[in-house]
């Protein structure tokens, strides 16, 4: 099948533009966990907050909407499965299930999930469909995160939402215009090489 064939292929998402294999679906989980991985050590320390800013909420609806929902669950699953196991790789090197900012790894889980299912509709061709998905995505994210924080910390939940959230409401904004302008480009390339 060729590539412009599967470029518009109805359903498709980036990762479907490879050609399809066992061992390409393992290598996206692979790289998609290790790219969340290494994207959770960017972390930049708020002050008042338990929770950093990382990239790796970046990562995870990156990963999601370009591999679609099985293999962007897939990958956040290995992802977070590995890091409750004792792998250092969440936000500064940590590890495990008990930290307060482990309910943003399941928000994460669950956002990669609904975005890639919506990327299969086509939810990642144009910047404003992009914009959309990354909200939502993020939205998802806080949506268990922030409960979570607020849980496992014993904070208020107006509390948790100053500390969890609002702090980090313009790095996502950022995050969201990257993916607009990288996700669309990419289909756009895609159609020129087919």
């Amino acid at each position: 099948m060729s590539t412009a064939s599967v470029s518009f292929r109805p359903g498709a998402v980036l990762a479907d533009l490879l050609p399809a294999s066992r061992v390409r679906d393992i290598a996206l989980v692979v790289g998609g966990a290790a790219l969340t991985g290494i994207a959770a050590q960017i972390a930049v320390p708020v002050p008042g907050s338990p929770v950093p800013v990382t990239g790796q909420t970046f990562a995870a609806l990156l990963v999601g909407t370009a591999f679609g929902a099985r293999r962007g669950f897939l990958a956040l699953a290995l992802y977070a499965l590995l890091g409750m196991a004792g792998l250092p790789w969440f936000a500064n090197g940590t590890s495990g299930a008990g930290g307060a900012s482990f309910g943003y790894v399941l928000g994460m889980l669950l956002a990669a999930t609904v975005v890639g299912a919506l990327a299969r509709r086509g939810a990642d061709r144009s910047v404003a469909r992009t914009a959309g998905t990354m909200v939502l995505g993020s939205a998802l994210i806080y949506a268990v995160g922030v409960p979570y924080l607020a849980l496992s910390t014993g904070m208020s939940l107006g509390a948790a939402v100053a500390a969890g959230l609002t702090p980090f409401l313009l790095g996502d904004a950022l995050k969201a215009a990257l993916a607009m302008g990288a996700l669309p480009a990419a289909w756009k390339l895609a159609g020129r090489r087919g």
